[in-house]
């Protein structure tokens, strides 16, 4: 049945590629076999299975690290903010390719020891995604009208009773549409991990590419499975934005 089911797919995919050949003149030379594609279509899987673990390791280890440092952004004391503004203005004004590849080939240098790929990459995904959600937490509760502060204290609350009951549920409320934002876009960064041998969906797709000569099939699919993973959450986050707007 599998046979059956991955011959039909080859066929119908063949089949509609040979049609828009023939809409677009019937020029192109290249003739497309996605049955190839069927073939290896497990480990494109297990490449997207690695992608989405990957997006989830970071996702919540940059929310951790971002609340720690958004939290500590909210001090007075310009000592204890001067080095989580810088780690975020730095993280934030450098690309994240280059984060990635320096962890992977520059900071073994100064450690005198390699990171493996997955080390490297995660660690620069994570400092990357907590950079944007530290700023996200401190520009949430920095939003909250300073009355509610002064109210607050004026009634006697503690700063922790003052931040649980009154600045974080409303500060929460504007906080999610941008997190959940970022995490959308965390997962695209994801396809970068190919750039160091991280064993993601991209990094699948180019050693295949590479055994069977066959780019066009292999990144058409790609792009498509990035789709599929992508845009239910892109909705999702559009929707979750108009909720908390209401």
């Amino acid at each position: 049945m599998d046979a059956i089911f991955g011959a039909n797919i080859c066929w119908l995919l063949s089949r509609g590629l040979h049609l828009l050949n023939d809409l677009a003149g019937g020029h192109g030379t290249y003739q497309a076999d996605f049955c190839v594609v069927v073939k290896h279509f497990d480990a494109l899987l297990r490449g997207a299975g690695i992608t989405l673990l990957y997006a989830f390791g970071t996702i919540v280890g940059g929310l951790v690290l971002g609340v720690l440092c958004g939290t500590a952004m909210l001090s007075r004391h310009k000592f204890l903010t001067l080095p989580f503004n810088a780690y975020v203005q730095f993280f934030r004004c450098t690309p994240l390719l280059v984060q990635i590849v320096w962890f992977y080939y520059a900071l073994p240098m100064l450690l005198g020891y390699s990171l493996p790929a997955w080390m490297a990459s995660g660690l620069g995904l994570t400092l990357y995604m907590g950079a944007f959600c530290a700023e996200i937490f401190r520009g949430g509760i920095q939003s909250i009208d300073r009355g509610q502060w002064q109210a607050a204290r004026a009634l006697g609350m503690t700063y922790l009773q003052l931040m649980r009951r009154v600045i974080l549920p409303q500060a929460m409320r504007r906080m999610i549409p941008p997190f959940t934002n970022q995490s959308v876009l965390q997962l695209k960064n994801t396809s970068l991990l190919y750039v160091v041998a991280g064993h993601d969906l991209m990094y699948y797709a180019a050693q295949l590419t590479s055994q069977t000569f066959r780019p066009f099939e292999f990144y058409t699919t790609v792009a498509m499975m990035y789709f599929v993973m992508l845009y239910p959450a892109t909705k999702f986050a559009k929707r979750l934005e108009a909720r908390v707007d209401i």
